[in-house]
């Protein structure tokens, strides 16, 4: 659905006033006329502002994020994923079939709008229907099988923003296409547990259900119904609404009198089919052989209406007991066969990246350490500081990490800002070096500096570089 957009009110045009003459008009109080609201933004405004539920990550903020990625793509690497990025605009029937109406995300969250060529798309509010998408389009299904694909980047759902979730939130997302057998199921259930441990989040646990086929699924649904049709007074509002378009929904709500009503209902896990039944048994069976903590929630059943059988989320939590939820996924064996591909059993997990980055931070988990530079340049004059630039690409080609500070005008503030750094080595460039082609090479650990030709800079470089490593780390003596 759509979200309503302000419209901002017009100025009203004056009524146009007859002709009086001057001598009939007689002196009156002015009266004070109430203003008119002013409209949220106007035409002309700018606001220098992002929108609700809209944020930027801060360059202070990048060193959490960071650590974020090369975990995801480090576990991607090591368990098989090949990346894909799929478009951030599709099309709206994608979401519509695959999601389905009656969910919260297609009628309340989803951003859709028409395109000046008429299409009807919408920004992604999940991976999967755009990855099963592309897996289908390019006949990835002749491919050896199970196929493993990694994604990351944003969605956009149009929720109420809440603490660590945004409208436009960032995801890890992995998929896995072709394999039906529960192995495939824990392993990818172990990656995501690999992605949060090794983020250093340590209080982690599964919660983990099975919801069968859609057989046994509608079987459950009626069961459902059944139970609550009696007591739906005591639902809320919305879950009222859900028990005629999605009665599965009810048990995912978060309202006390909600929560209390739906403890007592049936459990899915009685309406399995035996095939189902034992596809759940062998997945707890994997799950304590790889030692994952995990607990079956009878309730849990996630908000996409493609899942089958297991479905599963992970949470943190905190001292006070406090839950906090990370992400989840689960099997979704129908899905490409709904969207127009061969019978394709598959399952996949998301990871929240804004509520990870959230926990690392309320945990004091260290983040990703960029290499700091290890070399100043520092130059003097028009002359040295267009020579100070092919320096500069020089150490780089080399691997050495250097920065400068090529708006600073004097010397003194330029080593300034190389004792900020602590760096351990400084390069002088002034006129006389320019002209010469030397540098002066200052080891900042010692105190000690050399002049140098330009040609021998990098050796004297390197050199200094190696002798701090040295002295860092001296040799432990053996004992005899």
């Amino acid at each position: 659905m759509t979200p309503k957009k302000t419209v901002l009110p017009k100025k009203a045009k004056p009524a146009a006033k007859k002709p009086v003459a001057k001598s009939a008009v007689k002196p009156e109080k002015k009266s004070v006329a109430k203003a008119a609201p002013a409209p949220l933004v106007s035409e002309n405004e700018l606001l220098m502002q992002s929108l609700r539920g809209m944020r930027d990550i801060l360059p202070d903020e990048q060193p959490y994020w960071e650590r974020v990625r090369r975990s995801l793509s480090t576990a991607a690497q090591d368990y098989g994923f090949q990346r894909i990025d799929t478009p951030t605009v599709e099309y709206l029937h994608l979401f519509v079939r695959s999601i389905k109406e009656g969910t919260d995300i297609i009628d309340k969250e989803i951003y859709s709008f028409q395109t000046r060529g008429g299409d009807r798309v919408a920004l992604r509010p999940e991976f999967t229907a755009g990855i099963g998408r592309a897996y289908i389009q390019h006949g990835m299904s002749v491919l050896p099988k199970p196929i493993r694909l990694f994604s990351m980047g944003p969605v956009f759902r149009y929720d109420r923003p809440q603490e660590g979730r945004y409208r436009e939130l960032w995801q890890g997302d992995f998929e896995v296409f072709g394999e039906a057998d529960p192995i495939l199921d824990a392993q990818v259930m172990q990656v995501a547990y690999r992605v949060v441990r090794e983020l250093g989040l340590k209080d982690v646990e599964f919660q983990v259900n099975s919801i069968g086929t859609p057989e046994s699924r509608k079987r459950y649904e009626k069961a459902l119904v059944r139970f609550l049709e009696s007591q739906k007074h005591k639902l809320c509002q919305v879950c009222r609404e859900r028990l005629t378009t999605n009665p599965m929904r009810i048990l995912d709500c978060k309202e006390d009198k909600c929560v209390q009503l739906t403890s007592q209902v049936p459990q899915a896990l009685d309406f399995l089919d035996d095939e189902s039944r034992a596809h759940f048994k062998s997945l707890l069976e994997y799950l304590d052989e790889l030692e994952l903590p995990y607990s079956i929630n009878p309730r849990l059943v996630r908000g996409l209406d493609y899942y089958t059988r297991t479905v599963f989320e992970i949470w943190s939590t905190d001292r006070e007991g406090k839950k906090y939820a990370l992400g989840g996924g689960g099997r979704y064996d129908n899905l490409i066969q709904e969207l127009g591909g061969e019978p394709t059993p598959a399952i996949g997990f998301g990871l929240g990246l804004d509520r990870v980055v959230l926990e690392m931070k309320r945990t004091q988990v260290r983040p990703y350490e960029f290499p700091k530079p290890r070399v100043f340049l520092a130059q003097l004059g028009d002359l040295a500081k267009k020579k100070s630039l092919r320096l500069f690409s020089e150490l780089e080609k080399h691997g050495i990490l250097t920065t400068e500070s090529f708006g600073r005008g004097s010397l003194k503030a330029q080593m300034r800002v190389a004792g900020r750094l602590g760096v351990e080595v400084t390069i002088i460039l002034g006129q006389k070096e320019a002209l010469d082609g030397t540098a002066i090479v200052k080891d900042m650990v010692s105190g000690t500096q050399e002049t140098v030709t330009q040609e021998r800079l990098v050796d004297a470089v390197k050199k200094i570089l190696k002798t701090n490593v040295t002295l860092a780390h001296p040799p432990v003596k053996s004992e005899k």
